[in-house]
């Protein structure tokens, strides 16, 4: 998680109240002197450099994973500092416990610092700080209060979200950056994907409001962050509003961080699925078992998604996949086919229009917040017998998306068509070789000439050899497109007429995109 709050405008929650709840095993660093400040929110984030994030009287937690050396740790500690905030909780798991600097920094900027236990979830310190909080009265402290109860006794964001709408009096709806509505309390008035622009377009502040409505940031750097919709502007809301408004996203939140976790645990039982769908091997036993574990059988089909995002990670890799196929009704299991990011997906009711619509939303997304290209291969449909060559079927219907200049492609290996699979499958040097003894003599005279020679030939070939289709299609005279042709096959030292010699004068044509 990169950033996240649980915000409230009135408490009387100190640090050394934090620090005495034994569930939490917390041991004070630094700033024994300073634990009477009062507590107002807390902030989990692992951003190097939190500034625009950070409000006066938050607890920000952290895993340090933006630590690399003491200009780390002195940059963070200074911005908690100006901000005014309460304390740092930090663990320590990934770096051999807190490192001295951090220690240091936090003393010279007058921070209390707070260690983490490693083996403590972020979510479980999340959730039993927002109940401290929530019973320590202030505006709202009731409403708040029968939220959390609400959460603890229905795990179903739509509930919850249908209470929240319930405690603030106004509408409410939870959707993704792409525009998909996660939970309503209400029919959608609205056009979401335009909302959801909106919101993307502000650069994800605290707050943004658009013609009547307010919108809230949930896990607002996460890859693909949600936000929750409430109707109303906020110059019409006292404190008590803003604080069960805030609540209810960091409960959303918290909804989400837990149901990440358990598909995750879910995900895990498909790992032979994965290794198999990569080209590895997997005994009989590894099999049925994650068949057992992901609800499938040997029959079911299914289909293969690989996925990269250009200069990112794995991870946001599988955090788009799981966006873009969160309304499928079939079962789907996230993980890593070799190096790339990989689905499996049940072909229930398989939309027809599924690429153009997963094209559409990570367009925006690509455009709006990653600001990189996002390429997905599609592989099948097959039974599990097939997944080996489904896979490979994805892979290079990947590697052929690769030569788009397109920002998004997502592209299926029937779409591709034989020739580019087979194209993409082959390693550059030989594509480049194979290309240039095919038709280098033609690329060559092109280049001297000016002529659009190689075009009108990749024209006739595609045209099933038709010198009248092909000579309509370049808006050109059928004799004209005869003579180009003729001068072609005299360059090429081949007869175009030959179904053998146009196969492969188109590959080595189709070889670099012409």
């Amino acid at each position: 998680m990169t950033g996240a709050s649980c915000a409230f405008l009135q408490t009387m929650t100190d640090i050394r109240s934090l620090l005495e709840l034994p569930e939490l095993r917390m041991r004070l660093r630094t700033g024994e002197e300073l634990l009477d400040r009062e507590v107002s929110r807390i902030f989990v984030t692992e951003l190097p450099d939190p500034t625009r994030y950070l409000y006066a009287g938050e607890i920000v937690l952290t895993g340090l994973l933006w630590w690399h050396g003491p200009a780390d740790a002195d940059r963070f500690v200074a911005a908690m500092a100006a901000a005014g905030s309460a304390a740092l909780a930090a663990s320590g798991a990934d770096t051999e416990g807190i490192p001295d600097d951090v220690v240091t920094a936090c003393s010279r900027h007058r921070v209390p610092l707070l260690e983490v236990p490693p083996d403590l979830s972020f979510a479980v310190i999340t959730e039993r700080v927002v109940l401290a909080l929530a019973g320590s009265g202030g505006t709202g402290a009731d409403a708040r209060t029968r939220l959390l109860s609400t959460a603890a006794a229905e795990p179903s964001l739509p509930t919850l979200v249908e209470h929240g709408s319930s405690e603030l009096g106004m509408r409410c709806w939870v959707l993704s950056a792409t525009g998909r509505v996660v939970a309503a309390a209400a029919d959608v008035p609205f056009d979401p994907r335009q909302l959801a622009t909106t919101f993307l377009r502000q650069s994800i502040p605290r707050v943004v409001h658009d013609e009547g409505y307010t919108m809230l940031p949930i896990a607002a750097r996460a890859t693909i962050p949600w936000l929750l919709v409430i109707a109303g502007e906020t110059n019409r809301w006292n404190s008590g509003t803003f604080a069960v408004a805030e609540e209810l996203a960091g409960l959303v939140e918290l909804d989400r961080t837990r149901s990440t976790r358990l598909r995750e645990v879910g995900d895990r039982t498909a790992d032979p699925l994965f290794r198999l769908t990569g080209g590895g091997t997997v005994t009989e036993g590894e099999l049925g078992t994650a068949l057992s574990g992901t609800r499938l059988t040997a029959d079911d089909s299914v289909r293969v998604l690989l996925a990269t995002v250009a200069g990112g990670s794995a991870t946001q890799a599988q955090d788009l996949l799981t966006e873009v196929l969160a309304d499928l009704p079939g079962r789907v299991a996230l993980g890593m086919a070799g190096d790339t990011a990989c689905a499996l997906v049940e072909d229930r009711e398989w939309p027809a229009d599924w690429r153009e619509h997963s094209e559409e939303r990570l367009a925006r997304l690509a455009a709006l917040l990653l600001k990189q290209r996002v390429l997905v291969g599609i592989g099948g449909p097959t039974t599990t017998a097939g997944l080996r060559g489904a896979g490979e079927e994805a892979r290079r219907a990947l590697e052929a998306a690769t030569r788009s200049t397109d920002q998004v492609v997502v592209l299926s290996g029937e779409q591709a068509g034989m020739h580019q699979l087979l194209l993409a499958g082959a390693p550059d040097e030989l594509r480049r070789s194979l290309r240039q003894r095919a038709i280098g003599p033609l690329l060559a005279y092109a280049a001297a000439q000016g002529t659009e020679l190689t075009t009108t030939v990749r024209v006739y070939l595609e045209c099933s050899a038709s010198p009248a289709a092909a000579a309509k299609r370049l808006h050109v005279h059928v004799n004209t497109l005869r003579y180009r042709i003729s001068r072609a096959s005299e360059l090429l030292g081949v007869d175009l007429g030959e179904f053998t010699n146009q196969v492969d004068i188109y590959l080595a044509l189709r070889s670099e995109g012409d």
